[in-house]
């Protein structure tokens, strides 16, 4: 019995219990989201206790953040300090996209350790093994791909992303209409090639009963990959991105009457004034499903800046109704991170969504900041510190240039402080005890 079975039949199970509980929502609130979709909470039936993270409609926004070898750098002690720190700084879910090196060790070390939900991209390490065995890509078969999904499913992963959405059809529309970035989602490229090599259809799609056969008898919550996201802002919310989602709203409801748990993966670049729009356009045509969303990034110019770049866009995202964001480094488009990026991207990534939530009306979601408001007006450096998003850099910059003549005050304003020339008007006085 999966959870969407569970919840379905009325069941308030421990995981939905304490998700509640942390949450500070109503637990039958929570299981009547799962019941009908909205709701997803990602944990594999063989994986040992781990923190039940709610994701989706009325819940606080949440982060994920990625890791991984490559063929060029592959150390599993580097993926796990990625790991340790993306968990650290605040994520409430990992992605391992591995595609070199020991990728089996690797996900099972992360598994043993970790405990928020972990997920993974089963089609990199397909192309990895073909690529050792000395095959090309196009040579495996469907059943190769079947059977990593079914490796990976038996470790424990939580969630995986399949790009089931890349039919056909939708690569035609693409054709038809053009790129000017073509496919920037390896895992949608990699299907594609596949594709036009043999003349058949995705085997995700055309076999995704077998797909769900394997999420219902592990619980993984499908996380349907968009192969098509645009990856510049002139290809954002074109033909082929909107019927790749289209597939993705048939394909949540064939999920659902199997009571396999659904996310959908959505863009990627996209202008400012189109994020609201995909945001909407996406809860109506996949149901309400949870909304996992790559940034957006609002603009293509800003390399060595893309965690910014991608704040911004998820904020809004968040804000119109998306509940995933994917962080993004600062070495996005340009390396492998590095684990200072991986905590730069959660860290921006988390300031988007407590913003988002604070539009979004969460009850509670100001509570900090009116915590942090009431601690600069009393020159609480120490509280200002512990409720801020990132107390180790608060702390260590703070510290690092200390005033020389009045404690209270910081060296960018020292006496001419607003706060305290204020108090000295009357205006307000500093709260004490």
């Amino acid at each position: 019995m999966t959870l969407m079975y569970r919840a379905r039949k009325g069941e308030i199970t421990p995981e939905i219990a304490r998700a509640a509980a942390d949450e500070k929502i109503d637990p039958e609130k929570l299981r009547s989201q799962i019941a009908v979709g909205k709701a997803v909470i990602c944990k594999n039936k063989k994986r040992r206790p781990i923190r039940p993270i709610p994701i989706g409609e009325g819940m606080t926004v949440k982060v994920n953040a990625n890791f991984g070898s490559s063929r060029d750098h592959a150390d599993i002690e580097l993926e796990l300090a990625k790991m340790r720190v993306a968990v650290e700084a605040g994520a409430h879910a990992v992605m391992d996209l591995s595609t070199g090196g020991p990728i089996d060790e690797i996900r099972r070390a992360v598994l043993a350790e970790c405990d928020v939900p972990l997920g993974t991209v089963p089609i990199y390490q397909a192309a990895a093994e073909g690529y050792l065995a000395g095959k090309s890509w196009v040579e495996l078969t469907a059943d190769d791909f079947f059977r990593g999904i079914e490796k990976q499913a038996e470790d424990g992963v939580d969630f995986m992303t399949v790009h089931c959405g890349v039919t056909r059809s939708t690569l035609e529309i693409l054709r038809r209409e053009g790129r000017r970035l073509d496919i920037v989602s390896r895992g949608g490229s990699l299907l594609a090639e596949w594709m036009a090599y043999h003349n058949k259809e995705n085997p995700f799609f055309e076999q995704y009963d077998r797909l769900m056969d394997i999420c219902r008898e592990y619980d993984i919550t499908m996380s349907l990959g968009d192969g098509l996201r645009p990856g510049c802002l002139a290809d954002a919310t074109d033909r082929a991105q909107v019927h790749e989602l289209m597939v993705l709203g048939e394909l949540t409801e064939r999920a659902w009457d199997r009571d396999v748990q659904v996310m959908i993966e959505g863009p990627g670049h996209v202008p400012l004034n189109q994020i609201t729009a995909n945001m909407i356009l996406q809860k109506r045509l996949c149901h309400g499903a949870p909304f996992y969303v790559l940034g957006p990034l609002v603009t293509d110019i800003a390399p060595g800046y893309d965690h910014i770049t991608a704040a911004i866009g998820g904020a809004i995202a968040a804000w119109s109704g998306a509940d995933f964001l994917c962080y993004v480094t600062p070495s996005e488009h340009l390396r492998l991170p590095l684990i200072e990026d991986v905590r730069e991207g959660v860290i921006a990534t988390r300031i988007a969504g407590h913003a988002a939530d604070i539009a979004r009306g969460i009850p509670g979601a100001m509570d900090r900041d009116n915590i942090m408001a009431d601690a600069r007006a009393n020159f609480d450096w120490k509280t200002q510190i512990e409720i801020s998003i990132d107390p180790k850099r608060a702390k260590e910059w703070r510290g690092s240039d200390l005033p020389s003549v009045d404690e209270h005050t910081c060296t960018m304003c020292a006496d001419l402080c607003a706060i305290k020339n204020s108090q000295k008007a009357g205006l307000r006085k500093a709260k004490t005890g």
